[in-house]
């Protein structure tokens, strides 16, 4: 949620032994070359769901792991994590309800809990068995409400910066609530096309290098949002659907979640405290391993990838196929 500006205060790690740290760097694993806008348009496909038509790109071969990208963005955001893991899974990204590429209704709920109902349709249309989940952001509480009520649907959860039980929405954001409220918000993200110092200066509170924010990139995740009436209204019903009723809903589901999870988190996010890794590590038994990423922020899986591709690939090679 990258549009207000929240103070981050430090709260220290637990004992070393249930940390493992991993500096971030440019570039990712593997030798696949991430999506280019070009391929990546060329590549979208839509499947039919109860919820609307839902956009989706995939690259890779193997058991399947499925991606879920946060608010404003869309499947394109995972593009560097994907090239560093196509070659042990197929990779398959999809766009949340009221972002992105995905076609829906002006009614449809958009709430989180609509968007878990969402993934799980999306995954028996595709056919799908069990997948690997990746999920960051808004869409990491989305993630979590689905593995709670669809565990039997996992091979592995994994877990990036995120809302999570009652930390969100932050207070930081209500004007930015207010704003999709008026139907004004999108102006906002609209104004910053094509200007590259000011979209690197506000935009470095959720990206490290928010330079990889380029203007072909940043079209991509709001000329979707902006391109009709219909879809600024969605994407404006997303922002006023954030309630964590339905994250505290799920508290006592997640106390039971055995399915094999990775946390990794950033340490430099003003939206998402470390502590909020170590609750989930606190309240999910499956919870494997915590990994710290510093100097990164927000949504690090874009600038950042390798301090997620790395631990990813070997929490999922030690738990197989």
């Amino acid at each position: 949620m990258p549009d207000p500006l929240r103070q981050r205060a430090f709260v220290g790690a637990p004992a070393a032994a249930s940390v493992a740290r991993t500096f971030p760097t440019t570039g990712a694993t593997g030798t696949a070359s991430p999506m280019t806008v070009e391929s990546f348009h060329a590549r979208r496909r839509f499947v039919d769901t109860e919820s609307g038509q839902i956009a989706y790109v995939e690259q890779g071969d193997g058991p399947v792991a499925l991606f879920i990208h946060g608010v404003p963005l869309n499947a394109f955001h995972w593009r560097h994590v994907i090239a560093a893991m196509q070659d042990i899974r197929r990779c398959v990204a999809l766009d949340l309800m009221g972002l992105g590429y995905s076609r829906i209704s002006p009614t449809q709920d958009v709430s989180f809990d609509a968007q878990a109902k969402m993934i799980r349709q999306f995954i028996d249309a595709m056919g799908f068995d069990k997948v690997d989940l990746i999920a960051n952001d808004s869409g990491g509480g989305i993630a979590q409400i689905f593995a709670a009520r669809n565990p039997e649907r996992l091979r592995t959860l994994t877990l990036t910066n995120c809302d999570t039980h009652d930390n969100w929405p932050p207070a930081a954001i209500g004007p930015s609530i207010e704003a999709a409220r008026q139907g004004i918000l999108l102006d906002r993200y609209v104004a910053l096309i094509d200007d590259a110092a000011e979209r690197t200066t506000r935009l470095s509170r959720a990206w490290a290098d928010s330079r990889v924010l380029t203007d072909e990139v940043y079209r991509v995740y709001i000329d979707p949002l902006r391109a009709t009436n219909e879809s600024r209204n969605n994407f404006h019903r997303y922002w006023i659907a954030f309630d964590n009723a339905q994250t505290l809903a799920i508290e006592p589901l997640l106390r039971q979640l055995k399915v094999p999870t990775l946390v990794v988190w950033a340490l430099d996010d003003i939206f998402f405290e470390v502590k909020w890794a170590y609750w989930l590590q606190r309240t999910i038994p499956g919870v494997a391993r915590v990994v710290e990423v510093p100097g990164a922020r927000l949504f690090f899986p874009e600038d950042r990838p390798q301090a997620l591709a790395e631990p990813l690939r070997s929490f999922l090679a030690s738990r197989g196929a």
